[in-house]
């Protein structure tokens, strides 16, 4: 499986912003795709993971109402729009995919980088203030 991450850019505070990630070479419908960011000197945390069959998505806390994680199951597509942006949301966002019987398991209690094993490449999102 290929990950490829687009949407990245300069953008003001409280302004939005919609990255998206494609997947190719699927072959299973069992997956969870997650997106992680990280941040000038801190590590990479996710914040925001869906899977594919049911749609159920999931959030860290410090993004809940802000991030929204949607998917085009028809396109293998995976969305982060993000509105009220704030400059400590500047970071490099990457996406990742695992596959599971129970996707859901990728994405709880936390959104985990080591449950991934296929990373796409990043996409850097600046929010000037």
């Amino acid at each position: 499986v290929q990950l490829q991450a687009s949407g990245g850019g300069l953008v003001q505070a409280g302004g939005s912003l919609t990255l998206s990630c494609a997947a190719s070479g699927v072959t299973s419908g069992y997956y969870a795709i997650a997106w992680f960011r990280r941040a000038p000197g801190k590590e990479r945390d996710g914040v925001a993971c869906i899977t594919s069959s049911s749609g159920s998505a999931y959030y860290t806390d410090s993004v809940k109402g802000r991030l929204t994680i949607s998917r085009d199951s028809a396109k293998n597509t995976v969305y982060l729009q993000m509105n009220s942006l704030k400059p400590e949301d500047t970071a490099v966002y990457y996406c990742a995919a695992d596959w599971a019987p129970n996707a859901g398991s990728k994405c709880r209690p936390t959104i985990d980088r080591r449950r991934f094993r296929s990373w796409g490449n990043g996409t850097l999102v600046t929010v000037s203030s």
